[in-house]
């Protein structure tokens, strides 16, 4: 029951997320063509300056399909919108004294049973959201004449999900504590926005959440960021025990 009762609040949730990202993949694949076609058509702007590194970079990852793939797909749609939705998979409705949580605490069930199972259902959806997109982009890479690893869709997608498994429990906890959705989720989503502003500005080769999150240095390097993962586990380890104490000891 309690696994039903976590899938009917995640629900809705977890397929538009999935829909969502199944498109975003299926439309990166089939553009890339017109992309290219479009880039041979339109002559490379002068900039100077940090703006025209950013799109020489960009222009230059692009003429391979391996670099568009991981510059608009894993560094951008998935990182973003994926980001997103782990967010919104980690706010739960079922703590929350308005929205049902006397009664599911009066279940007999401990409240380290209610919380585990409850982030089990959203990891297990956030999981499937990460691995189902990703592998649409070497499914259907032949039908434009391109080819993807599998291999590198897999290790990619498992970045993704370590890293936003911290957003996904960082909103867990903020349930915890506030009575409605809106404040998890605008912290969270304020605290993602400003770890991804910081990225950006700090521009350190292969360091940063989400530099991790995209498998960076995997992508220029073939090198996976263990010490980048081995500390999103460690956040998410501490922040979910942090949401099962607060939970735990709070008198609802």
């Amino acid at each position: 029951m309690l696994w039903y009762k976590s899938w009917l609040e995640t629900r809705w949730r977890f397929f538009i997320g999935l829909g969502l990202l199944i498109c975003s993949a299926m439309g990166g694949v089939f553009t890339y063509p017109h992309f290219m076609k479009l880039m041979a058509s339109v002559p490379m702007p002068n900039l100077p300056g940090r703006i025209g590194e950013r799109i020489h970079e960009a222009v230059a990852l692009a003429h391979t399909y391996r670099g568009f793939v991981w510059s608009q797909w894993w560094r951008q749609n998935l990182a973003q919108t994926g980001t997103l939705f782990a967010i919104l998979l980690g706010i739960a409705s079922l703590f929350s004294p308005s929205r049902g949580a006397l009664f599911t605490l009066s279940l007999p069930a401990s409240r380290k049973r209610l919380m585990g199972t409850r982030a089990m259902t959203g990891l297990g959806e956030l999981f499937v959201i990460a691995i189902i997109p990703s592998l649409l982009i070497p499914l259907l890479a032949p039908a434009i004449g391109e080819r993807y690893n599998a291999g590198d869709a897999l290790v990619h997608a498992a970045c993704f999900f370590v890293v936003a498994t911290t957003f996904f429990c960082l909103a867990l906890l903020l349930s915890t504590v506030f009575s409605d959705p809106w404040r998890p989720l605008l912290i969270t989503l304020g605290i993602a926005i400003v770890i991804g502003i910081a990225d950006q500005i700090l521009e350190v080769p292969f360091v940063g959440v989400f530099r991790v999150m995209s498998g960076e240095s995997w992508f220029r390097s073939g090198r996976l960021p263990w010490l980048g993962l081995a500390g999103s586990i460690a956040a998410s380890a501490f922040i979910y025990y942090g949401a099962l104490v607060n939970l735990t000891r709070r008198d609802f």
